[in-house]
């Protein structure tokens, strides 16, 4: 029936109808919608969103819709963003539950009341998130999270300077066991390994626990070990579930040896992984083994040529403070003395060198440039030094033969050349103070001669 424009209606009362449609075949109703979101603007002061979601078919829009979380729904967000540790944001591909709801002024919107995590994540996801908190929250003594990495007893212990002893666990006959073994064996630097295979199956319900065993078995002779290696080709996440154990990660994570894992691809990351030092690949695991070693080599090297660098510096400093000191001796040797105006004391035909030894009445000879004088003592007084010329100058020339004769070892170069040191300060004291008595007394002789 056609109707005549003089029987119009207002568009109030049309929309009235509309919403008197809706709510009678939507207003208890409750549907699970697949969309993508786009136009996501999240207002948390007052805990809501609005956003549109899309369907997309074949890069071609089929349906759109604009959709709001109420402040009462807000915390779906807030639990998704805690539990994918991604943004709810444009892009999105999300399930959620949906009311329909429709106002005269504002017209035709959603009401999410619940997003399906599930399907965002996949249930092997959710499964990884929740075992990982759990690992967190009952192991804090063993396990903890720290800007974004996983911190464990076994990834923070100390990795040995070199490997040569490695316990592998991997699957009999598999890929992984040539790969890792291959390149091992052909590594470029000719390293040796000894290599004990801890054989078991990778995959499947039991694979977690027969894993877990033969680390029970490496622990038992742990001081034999320098490093586990897990190893396996990669494979879909199923096949990798294992390896998001709860008890397997638990055991790796406190485990006493360091362990490497190999156990995926670039695309894959276990729990496992994130409690140990993953390689990815059981040839990378092997490589890190080889080049380990050769950086431990590299470094000896060094460390070789800088001692031999720094004992022949010693050595040539030690021969050239010898040579002071022999140049020192020869200015400082009895007949340099003599020649000088001193004198040597003897008695008998040996030089005096303790004066203890002399005692009153004793005859002396004082050896001048081309004499000897003979004289008996009469009268000793102390002078109050502790080490006298002649003294010094044999302690000295002791040091010297013994250089010469090559009977200091390297380690005692320094001590004996400090001593030398010492011997010749003595020396050269002792004859800068008879210097200074001899212009003494010849300065008195001198005032006398001119008073007479």
């Amino acid at each position: 029936m056609e109707l005549h424009p003089t029987d119009h209606i207002k568009l109030s009362d049309l929309l009235e109808e509309i919403d008197y449609t809706i709510k009678k075949h939507f207003d208890k109703e409750y549907y699970w919608v697949s969309a993508r979101t786009i136009n996501v603007k999240k207002y948390e002061t007052v805990r809501r969103c609005y956003l549109t979601l899309e369907e997309i078919e074949n890069q071609n829009k089929k349906a759109e819709i604009r959709a709001v979380f109420w402040a009462n729904y807000y915390h779906e967000i807030e639990s998704f963003e805690k539990l994918t540790k991604q943004e709810f944001k444009d892009g999105t591909e999300i399930i959620c539950k949906v009311k329909v709801r429709y106002h005269k002024i504002y017209g035709l919107n959603l009401d999410i009341i619940k997003l399906d995590f599930a399907h965002t994540l996949g249930l092997i996801e959710i499964e990884r998130i929740n075992t990982l908190e759990r690992l967190v929250k009952e192991n804090p003594k063993i396990i903890n999270l720290f800007e974004g990495n996983y911190k464990t007893l076994n990834n923070c212990l100390r990795i040995p300077r070199i490997f040569t002893k490695i316990a592998l666990i991997t699957a009999p006959n598999s890929d992984g066991q040539r790969d890792f073994l291959q390149e091992l064996k052909k590594n470029k630097h000719g390293y040796t390994f000894s290599v004990t295979e801890y054989l078991t199956t990778m995959q499947g319900e039991t694979a977690s626990k027969l894993i877990l065993e033969q680390l029970e078995n490496i622990k038992k002779n742990k001081d034999k070990f320098d490093a586990v290696a897990i190893v396996r080709g990669g494979g879909s996440l199923g096949d990798l579930k294992p390896f998001d154990n709860y008890d397997l990660a638990k055991y790796v994570a406190s485990f006493p040896i360091p362990i490497y894992t190999g156990i995926g691809h670039d695309r894959n990351q276990s729990i496992v992984d994130l409690m140990v030092r993953e390689q990815k690949t059981p040839t990378k695991v092997a490589s890190t083994f080889v080049e380990q070693n050769f950086t431990f080599e590299n470094n000896l090297i060094e460390v070789k040529n800088k001692f031999f660098v720094l004992v022949d510096e010693i050595i040539k400093q030690a021969i050239e403070d010898i040579k002071d000191a022999k140049s020192i001796i020869k200015l400082s040797s009895p007949q340099a003395i003599l020649n000088r105006g001193f004198a040597i004391i003897m008695c008998g035909n040996k030089i005096i060198i303790d004066p203890k030894s002399i005692n009153i009445n004793t005859e002396l000879k004082t050896l001048l440039k081309g004499d000897y004088i003979h004289s008996i003592v009469t009268k000793k007084t102390k002078n109050g030094k502790k080490l006298n010329y002649n003294t010094a100058y044999l302690k000295l020339e002791e040091i010297i033969d013994q250089l010469e004769n090559g009977e200091i070892p390297i380690d005692k170069l320094g001590e004996k050349v400090r001593q030398a040191n010492e011997l010749i300060e003595i020396c050269e004291n002792s004859l800068r103070n008879i210097q200074e008595e001899i212009k003494a007394t010849t300065k008195n002789k001198t005032t006398r001669q001119r008073k007479k």
